[in-house]
């Protein structure tokens, strides 16, 4: 094998698969990147057995072939080589390395067979849809702070995606929840995604789809079957297997009759919750939030580091309620308003709150209330 391939070229392909190789691997191979010398051109592969990433790039192409290197290596190699350098990558059937020369610069990196490269198993995506990226990236950004990290309860630790109608309007909706706070999205269904199966994309899925969405330029286009789901971002693939488990029913979770009701200046009110949280206690950040005449007071009492309060002016009219909250949730939904006010919508203070967006209908979070 033997192509050679300007040096923004690989950086980018680089960049982009080598990101899914783990650090640590007990399976070596898995620590390299298939490299594939072809008559169009070249392309680059990397997986962790749960993710495949395959990137293709223009390339001049020698001698057809393929050849494995170390992921990492060969990435910074390529990020410290200068601007505008031709990169050549040979493999030799009489030296078992791969050579690497760009300039004055050689480099000879060790290779493992490319037949013991693992790649993922063709499966029939039975649903295939194109999704704007502006779309697909706010279905992730609005959703994935709430994606658990508790491994035992795996069907969480991921989104929710799925076809969904309320009230005749058809959707594609984005789920995540953690058990403390729920975050949910949507937009207009796409041609062709009706009939897709409800699934669970896991979060190092959906970190590297997010990712691959900086460079995409046009439509993202989803393919998904009940085992697996695939990404097309132009020259970049992603493919991805599914978490297999039952998503709970999410919708029991959010309130639909919450009567009392604020509405705030969102930057104002995270700001203020930033600084009582200051000397909240780590575990729990708990912040007490009591409503009395248009007032909010925020209020934070840790017995090792002191106490804290503030107002903030609000559009309530409710008197005498409290109820408290981790400060941490509320700001990561804080950071998800797009409208310059945040609308909470109490029960009591055991219920879950119910917080919408001025700014996109779209989008609705649920927090869970704490003891305070």
């Amino acid at each position: 094998m033997k192509l050679t391939i300007e040096r923004a070229a690989l950086l980018k392909a680089l960049g982009h698969v080598q990101a899914v190789v783990e650090r640590r691997n007990t399976i070596p191979i898995l620590s390299n990147v298939l490299i594939t010398a072809g008559s169009d051109g070249a392309s680059f592969a990397a997986t962790d057995l749960d993710i495949e990433i395959q990137e293709s790039a223009v390339a001049h192409v020698d001698r057809e072939g393929m050849a494995t290197a170390p992921a990492h290596t060969l990435y910074e190699i390529a990020r410290k080589l200068p601007d505008g350098a031709d990169v050549t990558l040979e493999l030799d059937g009489d030296d078992p390395r791969l050579s690497l020369k760009a300039g004055r610069s050689s480099f000879s990196l060790p290779s493992l067979p490319p037949g013991d490269f693992p790649m993922m198993p063709a499966e029939d995506l039975q649903h295939s849809f194109a999704l704007e990226t502006d779309a697909l990236a706010r279905l992730i950004d609005k959703t994935r702070f709430a994606i658990s990290t508790e491994e035992t309860r795996y069907y969480l630790n991921g989104i929710h995606l799925h076809a969904a109608d309320e009230k005749g309007r058809k959707t594609l909706r984005a789920v995540a929840t953690d058990g403390h706070r729920l975050a949910l999205s949507e937009c207009d269904l796409p041609d062709g995604a009706s009939g897709m199966p409800a699934v669970i994309v896991p979060r190092k899925t959906v970190q590297e789809a997010r990712r691959l969405l900086e460079d995409a330029d046009d439509d993202v286009q989803v393919s998904v079957s009940d085992g697996k789901i695939r990404f097309g971002f132009g020259r970049a693939v992603l493919t991805s297997k599914l978490i297999d488990g039952s998503f709970p029913d999410y919708e029991r979770v959010i309130p639909r009759s919450n009567e009392k009701l604020m509405s705030v200046d969102n930057k104002r009110f995270a700001e203020a919750v930033d600084r009582v949280a200051t000397i909240s206690i780590e575990k729990s950040r708990s912040v007490k939030l009591t409503l009395d005449d248009g007032v909010l007071t925020l209020a934070v009492n840790n017995p090792e580091s002191g106490q804290a309060t503030e107002e903030v002016p609000v559009d309530s009219e409710e008197s005498g309620f409290a109820i408290g909250f981790n400060a941490r949730y509320i700001l990561d939904v804080a950071g998800q308003i797009e409208g310059d006010e945040a609308r909470l919508h109490f029960a009591d203070p055991a219920s879950p709150t119910l917080v919408t967006d001025s700014g996109d209908a779209d989008s609705l979070y649920v927090l869970m209330p704490l003891r305070v």
